[in-house]
């Protein structure tokens, strides 16, 4: 095991990934990060029924905050490119910590409520793009993939303790569900202060431009590489089935009213496929090895619709919450390895445009998925349209998974991109501490291990490819951001 690196016949071990102290800076600072944001969300949302009595009102509280994704994520994932991720991360924390606690004045007028958690929103798709763009420097090869497949699986969690949290504080004080809002944001931003080495920005000076030009450069490399542009295809076509189910559980659940109690049966098929995601980014992040993650990859995207396929047979709804979670599980296992193989062969200076451009398209994928299987919906059953909708998605898998590039082509994208990269200058440690973590007998954190990894596993077969989500991950709530967010 050279170099510390898990070898290409098992995966690396959770251990292994822990062991970087920068990873588990990264991972907690990110937790609360996740939570705060959909704390908010609830918060916010009672806050202004509270003022207004508006369901209207209510409901565009909840969806603002998937506006800046939409209107321009890629463009404010440009912005991150500009700047040293970690002053960019800890900026957007205590932007966000600002903005929450003005929000918490009582009296506050809904539309500046509205207009103030807009500006907070505008902070997400940068601070993601930052940290998607940071991982592949703190874990390389394996680690990378498993590390993902954590990220993915916690933000999961973090979601769910994040809504359960914030309305359960919001239903006594608002105010004060925001006030601890805003604690963890400065908390993050601490740990991400104190615990993330700093490092240069990725995007040289000669290469910098119109930021117009430069987002749009992102768009060309996604789409432009034949190898990206195939796992861009690839992760964007699963997001259009794995959501549909959550999108349409509150109509699902009335129709077996009589079978079981209809909030019980939307909250469980709600929370099926969020379970299945947790399960298989673990399960198979950890337990698979890394050159069958990548052969699994293919038949995992044909899987995940083809299980939703039954539906057409207009089952309960526990056996449509299994089938739910059946296709998140399905499509939990292929995006890590999905996003690890994107981000080996992107350049470095690319990677935060990238991300935004990924978790931009999986937001806007998601809400036509959503959208669309509705307006069908109006019209015809639901078991019809899900069924046909998951039909039509299984030939569409198909397609994507046989215009597959060959190993070979893949392999050389990845080479590629890393002889691209330059080597960072020495970064500057936030501080000194008694002694370095250690794991396979490396430091820990070396500053310069990303760099070494990257071009000593470019040789190997399947491993090479280890790397976020997100669109995910760590996607504002995009199944897997790709942490990656």
């Amino acid at each position: 095991m050279p170099n510390g690196q898990p070898s290409p016949a098992r995966p690396a071990t959770f251990s292994e990934v822990f062991a970087q102290r920068e990873y588990r800076f990264i991972l907690t600072a990110g937790v609360l990060s996740w939570v705060g944001d959909y704390l908010a969300k609830a918060a916010v949302t009672l806050l202004v029924y509270r003022e207004t009595e508006s369901v209207a009102l209510s409901a565009a509280a909840f969806a603002i905050s998937y506006l800046p994704w939409l209107i321009g994520g890629p463009l404010l994932a440009t912005v991150a490119e500009r700047h040293p991720h970690r002053a960019v991360m800890v900026t957007c924390d205590l932007i966000r910590m600002v903005l929450l606690l003005v929000i918490a004045v009582p009296g506050m007028p809904t539309p500046l409520i509205l207009a103030l958690l807009f500006t907070a929103t505008l902070a997400n798709p940068p601070s993601q793009a930052a940290r998607s763009a940071l991982m592949p420097k703190i874990l390389t090869g394996d680690r990378l993939v498993v590390g993902l497949s954590i990220n993915a699986s916690v933000g999961q969690a973090a979601q769910v303790v994040g809504y359960l949290s914030g309305a359960a504080i919001a239903a006594a004080s608002p105010a004060l569900a925001l006030l601890v809002t805003s604690v963890t944001y400065a908390v993050s931003a601490t740990l991400i202060r104190l615990g993330v080495v700093a490092r240069p920005t990725a995007m040289k000076a000669e290469h910098r431009s119109h930021l117009l030009r430069e987002t749009g450069e992102g768009f060309r490399v996604v789409f432009g590489q034949p190898v990206l542009r195939a796992i861009a295809i690839l992760v964007l076509s699963a997001m259009l089935f794995s959501i549909v189910p959550e999108g349409l559980a509150a109509a699902w659940a009335g129709r077996h009213a009589d079978d079981l109690d209809q909030g019980l049966a939307q909250a469980v098929i709600m929370a099926a496929v969020p379970v299945g995601y947790i399960l298989g980014g673990l399960i198979v992040g950890r337990l698979v090895a890394p050159a069958r993650r990548i052969a699994l990859m293919r038949p995992l995207a044909v899987l995940a619709p083809l299980l939703l396929v039954p539906t057409l047979l207009d089952p309960s709804p526990l056996v449509v919450a299994l089938l739910a979670a059946g296709c998140g599980f399905a499509v939990a296992g292929l995006l890590p390895t999905a996003n690890g193989l994107f981000v080996q062969a992107l350049p470095d200076g690319y990677r935060a445009r990238a991300f935004g451009v990924m978790a931009s398209g999986m937001q806007v994928v998601q809400g036509l998925a959503v959208l669309v299987t509705g307006l069908l919906a109006e019209r015809f059953s639901i078991p019809l349209v899900v069924g046909l909708w998951s039909s039509a998605g299984v030939l569409l898998m198909t397609a994507a998974a046989l215009s597959w590039p060959s190993q070979a082509k893949v392999d050389a994208a990845i080479k590629t991109a890393s002889q691209a990269e330059a080597p960072d200058p020495a970064p500057v440690p936030p501080a000194p501490r008694p002694g370095p973590d250690r794991s396979g007998g490396q430091p820990a954190d070396n500053p310069g291990e990303g760099q070494q990894d990257a071009r000593g596993v470019a040789s190997q077969h399947g491993v090479l490819t280890g790397s976020e989500a997100g669109p995910g991950g760590d996607p504002a709530h995009v199944r897997p951001a790709a942490d990656g967010r």
